[in-house]
């Protein structure tokens, strides 16, 4: 099925998605992007079902032909604070409010979200499967985070960040069972039961 390009026709929409929310490390980063109403390119699908190869590649011909973008991120520690389904919305407002065009509304993957001031959402199930702006925001998104968790490799290489990014690998976990926990995981998640923590989203 084809991505399609709009909600309604002929208004300013943005869409929005997070990468992260289910590691064991690391920020929550979401993205947040408006497309113009002609985008198309044969790579763009939603981010999870893409290569890393191919979200490299079109990174930068979202940023190019989007008419405007932004990247929010939330760290670990604030994760724990306020829980990661909040720190998800949290990213999602950080994005928005670095939008250089306001947008009249906000396509939001998921089925919950923290309302942002002044501007309507639709909750959309596997929205980056259906909306081009939300596929767009969902690569954005996780090449963003990606690169950071690569970065956070050369500070602690023995959790092989470079390949899980934080996820719950086997070989992640035993590591943490090996060094201990460092400062970017999250406590509040289960690092060491062989299930991941189940998030009701």
């Amino acid at each position: 099925m084809a991505l399609k390009s709009f909600h309604v026709k002929g208004q300013i929409e943005a869409g929005c998605d997070e990468a992260g929310r289910g590691c064991l490390a690391g920020p929550v980063v979401a993205a947040a992007v408006i497309l113009p109403a002609n985008f198309r390119h044969k790579l763009l699908d939603d981010s999870k079902k893409m290569t890393e190869k191919d979200r490299e590649l079109l990174e930068p011909i979202i940023k190019e032909k989007a008419l405007a973008f932004a990247v929010g991120v939330v760290d670990s520690k604030t994760i724990d604070t306020i829980n990661i389904l909040n720190a998800s919305f949290l990213a999602m407002h950080r994005a928005i409010d670095q939008l250089t065009q306001k947008p009249e509304y906000l396509l939001i993957d998921g089925n919950r979200f923290t309302k942002y001031p002044g501007i309507p959402h639709a909750c959309i199930i596997k929205g980056d499967g259906i909306y081009k702006s939300i596929a767009a925001a969902s690569v954005l998104a996780k090449v963003h985070r990606d690169r950071l968790m690569t970065g956070f490799h050369l500070e602690y290489p023995e959790y092989g960040w470079n390949q899980n990014k934080g996820y719950p690998t086997i070989a992640h976990r035993k590591a943490i069972e090996k060094h201990g926990p460092t400062v970017l995981h999250r406590t509040t998640f289960t690092l060491l039961k062989e299930q991941q923590l189940t998030l009701d989203f």
